[in-house]
C-alpha cells in the first residue's frame, strides 16, 4: 500500500510541477559563455540522473529527490541569467 500512495504522491508532484519535468527552455550559448554552459549540461545530468534514481526507487525517496531537483531548477534559472547578466555587461 505504502508503494501505490508513494506512486500517486509522486504523480501528484510531477503534474503540481511541469516545468520540474521539461528540458530547459533555453540552453546557453556555448561560444560566448562555455562554463556556464558546462555547468547547466551538468545540472541537466544530474536531473536526469535523480529522475533515473527516483523510477528505479519507485519515487519512495521520502520527497528527497523532488526537492533536488527543484534546486537544479533554481541552478539551470541562475546560470541563464548569469548569461544574460555577462552579455549585458560584455564589453
Amino acid at each position: 500500500m505504502s508503494k501505490i500512495a508513494a506512486a500517486v504522491a509522486a504523480l501528484t508532484l510531477v503534474a503540481a510541477f511541469p516545468a520540474l519535468a521539461s528540458e530547459p527552455a533555453e540552453n546557453i550559448n556555448s561560444s560566448k559563455h562555455p562554463n556556464l554552459a558546462k555547468a547547466q549540461h551538468l545540472s541537466r545530468e544530474a536531473f536526469d540522473h535523480i529522475t533515473k534514481a527516483q523510477k528505479a526507487n519507485e519515487f519512495d525517496m521520502e520527497g528527497h529527490a523532488a526537492r533536488a531537483k527543484e534546486l537544479l531548477q533554481q541552478v539551470n534559472d541562475e546560470l541563464k541569467l548569469a548569461a544574460k547578466a555577462a552579455n549585458k555587461n560584455a564589453k
